[in-house]
């Protein structure tokens, strides 16, 4: 049988190959495989052979029926996909053979995906294909985050919540690389060896009234930039802990409750609070991608930055991840090997 899944916005491909689909918004345990024909994708698309793939908290979220995209059910889920290029547009820098990874807003729990050419780039050589899944959506979230959105400058102190996750350990990475002093905030101590090992200058729980802690550490100061993927209580203690001028970059709201906000607050104390929707952007700028890894990139061969991959799983386990993550066993980056 042959069926048609729109994989990107505007892109449908056929495949028939081993694949995860979702039968209904009740979370992982709606993931079942199915097998279906190959793929073939419009004359804009890259087909990828896919060997490793991201696990992350959206995937997670679109399980549920709780991500701002909710597609037509049954669809296959997954985002992030590293892999070798079977074909590609003649126009592209591409070529079939290249080692690359990419962003789909659904499809990826595939051997074999399409995407378009601007959500793939390039790996650099030394990278194998579990590293490059797990530099999709967080690296590139967090340098559009701290660069783009939050125009970070070098000597600034920034302040990562949640910062033994998979955002948080690349936004201490990242944010290091471009030359922030760097505080991590974390729910206990075992998070806190995970936020160092990531090079955060300094490391400290983020209890109830977090926030004078967090300003001793910077002097009384405060801080120039939060980087906060965690919302609920932790964003109000959060505008507490910044300086004048200071912006905070909301990522997301993984503490549970999207939290409301006084903008009197901003106005009195000449803040800002900015929103960070990466996926949301590449069609309004799809060079984002082209220019990030770049970047990112260079700062992977200084040994800048490396994704704190913690949990390794087959394709078949692709369910018991999402669980893992969702009951939050997984610090860090869990990634998938599809072909060993």
């Amino acid at each position: 049988m042959t069926n048609y899944v729109d994989i990107y916005p505007g892109h449908k491909a056929r495949i028939e190959m081993k694949s995860y689909q979702l039968s209904e918004y009740t979370g992982p345990q709606a993931l079942s495989i199915h097998e279906s024909e190959e793929v073939t994708g419009s004359a804009g698309d890259v087909i990828i052979e896919v060997h490793a793939i991201g696990i992350n908290f959206p995937d997670l979220l679109i399980t549920k029926g709780q991500y701002q995209n909710k597609p037509e059910l049954p669809f296959i889920p997954g985002s992030e996909v590293a892999g070798i290029v079977r074909s590609c547009p003649p126009s592209s820098s591409l070529q079939p053979g290249d080692r690359v990874a990419a962003f789909l807003w659904k499809g990826g729990y595939s051997e074999t995906v399409c995407a378009p050419v601007h959500a793939v780039f390039r790996l650099p050589e030394d990278m194998d294909f579990a590293v490059g899944a797990a530099t999709i959506i967080n690296y590139h979230t967090v340098y559009f985050a701290l660069v783009r959105r939050g125009r970070i400058e070098p000597g600034e102190t920034l302040l990562v919540m949640g910062a033994a996750g998979g955002i948080g350990t690349a936004a201490v990475q990242v944010g290091a690389a471009l030359g922030a002093k760097v505080i991590a905030g974390v729910a206990n101590d075992e998070q806190a060896a995970v936020a160092q090992s990531a090079g955060a200058d300094s490391v400290l729980i983020l209890d109830k009234g977090f926030s004078t802690k967090v300003r001793s550490l910077n002097n009384g100061r405060g801080v120039d930039v939060v980087l906060d993927p965690l919302g609920d209580w932790l964003f109000g203690e959060a505008l507490r802990t910044m300086a004048p001028e200071g912006r905070i970059l909301v990522t997301g709201f993984a503490a549970g409750q999207i939290p409301q906000l006084g903008i009197n607050r901003l106005l009195l104390k000449n803040i800002s609070a900015v929103g960070v929707a990466w996926g949301a952007f590449l069609d309004t700028d799809e060079k984002l991608m082209e220019t990030a890894n770049t970047a990112l990139s260079a700062m992977y061969e200084r040994r800048e930055i490396a994704p704190a991959i913690k949990e390794i799983f087959t394709f078949e386990q692709i369910p018991q991840a999402l669980t893992m993550l969702d009951n939050g066993q997984i610090s860090g980056k869990a990634v998938v090997i599809v072909r060993p």
